[in-house]
């Protein structure tokens, strides 16, 4: 599995997401560029999921991001 950027742990559950070496930006429009993108990724059935985490990350409201709504997470 590729190196990931962050990491989130959740009980006894961790997760990896983000890609090491690209930059988060969000509310820019390489940031809405990702929000739309990933806005049609289904939903997991075990949350929290690695594209719930990275949409967080980028402040996704919808397909728009919002750099008020980014949550900075630990990175690994």
């Amino acid at each position: 599995m590729a190196e990931k950027k962050f990491k989130k742990t959740i009980g006894d559950k961790t997760v990896k997401f983000g890609a090491k070496g690209y930059s988060i930006a969000p509310g820019t429009a390489k940031g809405d560029s990702y929000c739309a993108r990933s806005a049609g990724i289904k939903k997991c059935k075990n949350p929290p999921c690695p594209n719930d985490l990275s949409r967080q990350a980028w402040g996704c409201e919808g397909k728009k991001s919002i750099k008020s709504k980014a949550v900075k997470f630990k990175r690994t």
